[in-house]
């Protein structure tokens, strides 16, 4: 639509034409919708915070701000309707709302910045800087315009951070963090446990018997609901990637030949060289010891007369690339192993170069890569006609066009799926092949209607993915004869849970009243385990999360029994030892807990802060107006 606005707008009868029906649009605001929001609060703003009120335009402005910044961190746009579906809509007014408390308060405490210390601390910002460490103006012009700001804008709403800051500082920059939550921690994450343990498994539940029609007929009616058939939907896709579109077949020879001699680095491996060096202040200095290597003195001789340290003269394994100066880089690549060159002039001084090691380099020849390099100039080709492409699907999707018709038309691969469900798997169960890597297609899938018109989702490579839903298999109930083998899978697991844990119950009780762990063992046909170092969170390929938790709930010397991974696996086990950890208040992991706690503590002493100050000033929302804004139906 837009599209046709722009064509009917470009000739003078349409200005003319757009001109009227813009009139007409103008005028209808005026009766229906402006004149009513200049009427006092609750008409031209979203909220009033004390005496500010924050108008809708400047909640528009900050609204679709931060939905940006929140799709640009996502990969994809964010629509309304998605936002609200977060609760993204009342955490965005909730930020702007505490933001506005304390710019009040900022206010009436008359405090204030120069600008002159505005322009320091935005000078400082390391975002800001070049790589030589200098501020970079273009640079900085280049991101807070990719951010959505205009220059004065920026520094405005720095100075009001830079006051909110100081209001934060001031409530909570002397916080400390309570020793005795530390050592509480610490010993939560760091205490270990060693036990002893048993593993019983589906040989310690006995024989079970094949279940009757009879038994098995009211397991399934119990339980209908775990074998009820999910939601399936059928899709067709599209991919507008470079790699989809490449068509490395019609790169020619010649032009990946010139790509390979243009590029030639980039297919090998290059030689690197054990590289040392002595600077001298002067030529002649440089040339003395020289002089004295010549005479039987060896380059180490020279660095110690000169109080260098082997990190002083040391360059490491190096390329020639990688080498600063050319001058250098030549001489240092000319030198066989061991040999000491003659003073060479370079741009931070005269140097003497020694080499060590030498690794060869490896060349890879146009053959070898040939079929990588077609492909990569294929896929530079096909990016650029990814836009184009994307206009046609939209015009032949505008025009009626399903998105197989348009694919076809345009001679484009789609792909269709039969049926997949929520969790991206198909009716038999398992993951649904030829499914493009974009995390979010099924779920997205889910939420929109046979025949609506979607967007197209981005690819983390570059390019789009377009999908139709083109039906829907609603959920229902499978009849038994459908799903007899998996009930009947399912009856004997649970059968097996019950008797083992009958059994590890049993055997619990013996080894409360004094049975030796060993004598059990042998008892129900299974060795004795041992796990040592046990740590919170950290299972291992023997002990599993649920056995672990039960652990560092048992006391020591006390015994208790836990599930395994699956409903087929139980253990029964006794705590051995349990080895507390020692505190060190000055250990680097200490200090990163200390300093995160501190960061909690001054966020939830901050957000009552504010939450007193809003009760104080007092805070009021107008949802008419919001609407406006958000969209979707007035709510309370």
């Amino acid at each position: 639509m837009l599209r046709g606005i722009q064509k009917v707008s470009s000739t003078w009868v349409g200005k003319a034409i757009m001109a009227t029906v813009m009139g007409v649009l103008v005028i209808s605001f005026a009766i229906w919708g402006i004149g009513d929001i200049f009427r006092g609060f609750g008409r031209n703003a979203v909220a009033k915070v004390g005496g500010t009120e924050i108008s809708i335009e400047q909640f528009r402005q900050y609204y679709t701000d931060r939905l940006q910044q929140i799709g640009r961190q996502m990969g994809r746009a964010v629509t309304p309707d998605q936002a609200r579906a977060l609760g993204l809509d009342r955490q965005i007014l909730g930020q702007m709302v505490a933001e506005t408390t304390l710019d009040e308060e900022t206010r009436t405490l008359r405090l204030g910045l120069s600008d002159a210390e505005i322009a320091r601390r935005i000078m400082d910002d390391p975002n800001f800087k070049a790589p030589n460490g200098q501020f970079d103006r273009a640079r900085f012009e280049a991101l807070i315009r990719n951010a959505g700001y205009t220059e004065t804008r920026f520094v405005d709403e720095q100075r009001r951070v830079l006051l909110r800051r100081q209001i934060a500082q001031s409530v909570s920059g002397d916080l400390r963090t309570p020793s005795a939550m530390l050592q509480a921690i610490n010993q939560f994450q760091n205490e270990r446990r060693d036990i002893d343990y048993l593993a019983l498994g589906a040989a310690q539940a006995g024989d079970v018997p094949q279940p009757s029609p009879e038994q098995l007929s009211a397991y399934f009616d119990e339980r209908k609901v775990l074998f009820r058939a999910p939601e399936y939907r059928k899709l067709t896709l599209v991919t507008l990637s470079p790699a989809e579109l490449a068509k490395p077949n019609e790169v020619s020879d010649a032009d990946a030949k010139a790509y390979y001699e243009q590029n030639r680095s980039s297919f090998g491996k290059p030689e690197k060289r054990e590289l040392r060096q002595i600077v001298f202040p002067n030529e002649a200095d440089a040339a003395a010891a020289r002089e004295k290597i010549e005479k039987g003195a060896t380059f180490d001789d020279i660095a110690k007369e000169r109080e260098l340290k082997a990190s002083d003269t040391d360059l490491g394994m190096v390329e020639k690339t990688g080498i600063i100066d050319p001058a250098v880089a030549n001489a240092a690549f000319a030198l066989k192993p061991g040999e000491v060159s003659q003073p060479v002039k370079g741009r931070f001084g005269t140097v003497l170069l020694t080499v060590g090691k030498i690794e060869p380099g490896e060349q890879k020849s146009y053959e070898d890569v040939a079929a990588e390099i077609k492909q990569q100039l294929a896929e530079s080709r096909a990016r650029s006609t990814i836009s184009e492409l994307r206009d046609k699907i939209e015009d032949e999707r505008a025009g009626g066009a399903t998105l197989a018709e348009a694919a076809k038309k345009l001679g484009l691969k789609s792909i269709d799926i039969a049926a997949i469900d929520r969790s991206g798997r198909g009716p038999d169960g398992k993951p649904v092949e030829g499914l493009p890597n974009v995390a979010n297609v099924v779920n997205t899938a889910f939420g929109t209607d046979v025949g609506a018109d979607t967007e197209a989702l981005q690819l983390p490579n570059g390019g789009f993915l377009y999908y139709d839903v083109t039906g829907v298999t609603p959920a229902h109930d499978r009849p038994l004869d459908e799903v007899r083998e998996q009930v009947a899978t399912r009856w004997r697991d649970d059968e097996i849970a019950k008797r083992l844990q009958a059994k590890s119950d049993e055997l619990l009780g013996k080894l409360k009243a004094g049975t030796p762990i060993a004598e059990l063992a042998t008892e129900s046909g299974v060795t004795v385990q041992n796990a040592k170092d046990l740590q919170r969170g950290r299972p291992t390929p023997n002990v599993s999360a649920k056995l672990l938790d039960a652990a560092f709930t048992t006391a020591k010397g006390s015994a208790g029994t836990a599930e395994g991974d699956d409903a087929t696996q139980r253990f029964v086990f006794r705590v051995v030892e349990v080895t507390q950890p020692t505190f060190d208040a000055t250990a680097p992991q200490t200090q990163a807990l200390t300093s995160t706690l501190q960061n909690a503590y001054s966020d939830d002493v901050i957000g009552e802060y504010v939450t007193g100050l809003e009760k104080s000033l007092g805070v009021s929302i107008n949802q008419e107006a919001l609407n406006q804004v958000i969209g979707g139906a007035a709510e309370q």
